[in-house]
């Protein structure tokens, strides 16, 4: 039985194809919209993700002054900064450590081949490679007595590469463009013996947009101070944040001669957490775009039940013809019901169509990654097909309630 009343609503449906696909338009746009919303939030959250990722993982930020996340607030003038002998005591007193990399930071125009580039110069020392899970195309990193000595070697991100010497770095390469070369910082030259691995974009700007020299060499060499901005510290893999966050700020507290009743004149960044908030936040938006999306299939559902409704006026005739040869009212009504259905999830299968392809598409548009989610797609599918239940049970009950005799008086 179910299968002849299927059979019936396809044939209603083909009857009148025009009308048909005006009434679904609603119920595609919906679904399309809702899918599509859902997808590209969870790729911009993955998106987040893996930008802060590229920061490092398991990584604390360490910075002077009281600053928020965004990069808003600060501590002014007054604030004391960070010398090296800080990031060493966190090194040998904190457990659960893996690295501590303390970095200055400088701007610079760089000369070389006879171009010049506007970038940052960073000092630091190795560690900086570990915890900011940086790999090298070429070269190597700084040799123990360099650091120490603070010699004027330097290793490059791709970026300040290719706008130097141009050409590209091919794995296995002997020589690649700029390896070996002199780089001219201000007012002092060093020799490139490393280019790092391409990284790309991120929401913090070009992360190969870089110079890396040893800390000492920069503190010397380009900001005349033993001043350190920031201190990052990689903990190992099996520590726990909260305990060790709380050893690093009484540390901090007691190097900094902090009294008890004063508030601490640094700040202190798990990116963990970072990523979390944002994701939150993203997944927030993600869920209000998609509920905003949703109510066009209301909308659907409201031009679904008009259609029904004419189409129940239409065919009073062939109801009270059906009523009057023996046809049950529980016949009638899940006739016009499966006729809703059907009109409501062609809408939902042709709204998922739409949606893969016009995701796939924004998602390449926007540089984020495609999050494909079956759970959204089913959903969708299933909610448009309770639509139809929904607007449809109305105009199938009406249908069903006709009086035969009337019914077949009707013009």
């Amino acid at each position: 039985m179910l299968l002849s009343v299927f059979l019936l609503a396809l044939r209603s449906v083909r009857r009148n194809l025009l009308r048909s696909f005006l009434t679904i338009l609603g119920i595609v746009i919906g679904v399309s919209a809702v899918i599509t919303m859902v997808t590209l939030g969870n790729g911009a959250t993955q998106s987040i993700r893996n930008q802060i990722a590229g920061l490092g993982s398991n990584l604390l930020l360490v910075m002077p002054g009281q600053r928020l996340p965004g990069g808003g607030g600060g501590g002014g003038g007054g604030v004391p900064q960070f010398t090296p002998a800080d990031a060493e005591a966190i090194a040998s007193q904190i457990g659960g450590v893996a690295a501590v990399a303390p970095q200055a930071r400088a701007a610079a125009t760089v000369v070389a081949n006879g171009r010049n580039w506007s970038t940052s110069v960073t000092g630091s020392t190795n560690a900086w490679f570990e915890v900011g899970n940086w790999k090298l195309a070429q070269g190597r990193i700084f040799e123990p007595d360099e650091q120490t000595a603070g010699a004027a070697v330097c290793v490059v991100g791709e970026t300040v590469r290719r706008e130097l010497f141009g050409g590209t770095v091919q794995a296995g390469a002997s020589a690649p463009p700029g390896l070996g070369q002199a780089l001219r910082i201000k007012q002092f030259s060093c020799t490139i013996v490393g280019i790092l691995a391409a990284k790309g974009q991120s929401g913090m700007g070009d992360q190969d947009d870089a110079v890396i020299v040893p800390l000492q060499t920069l503190q010397r060499r380009v900001s005349g101070n033993r001043r350190v901005n920031t201190i990052s510290v990689a903990m190992a893999e099996a520590s726990d944040s909260a305990p060790l966050k709380a050893s690093l700020r009484s540390l901090l507290r007691e190097r900094r001669k902090l009294a008890p009743a004063d508030d601490d004149n640094f700040s202190i960044f798990d990116t963990q957490q970072l990523a979390e908030t944002l994701s939150g936040t993203m997944g927030v938006m993600t869920t209000l775009l998609g509920a905003v999306a949703a109510v066009s299939l209301l909308v659907g559902g409201i031009g679904i039940m008009n259609i029904m409704l004419v189409s129940v006026t239409e065919r009073t005739r062939e109801i009270g013809l059906r009523l009057a040869v023996g046809a049950l009212e529980r016949e009638v009504l899940l006739q016009f019901l499966i006729e809703s259905v059907v009109l409501s999830a062609l809408g939902g299968l042709v709204g998922i169509a739409i949606a893969t392809v016009a995701s796939w598409g924004l998602s390449a548009l926007m540089d984020v990654p495609y999050a494909f989610d079956p759970g959204i797609n089913l959903l969708s599918l299933l909610f448009s097909a309770a639509i139809g239940v929904l607007f449809g049970y109305f105009p199938a009950r009406r249908a069903a309630r006709m009086d035969p005799i009337e019914a077949l008086r009707h013009e």
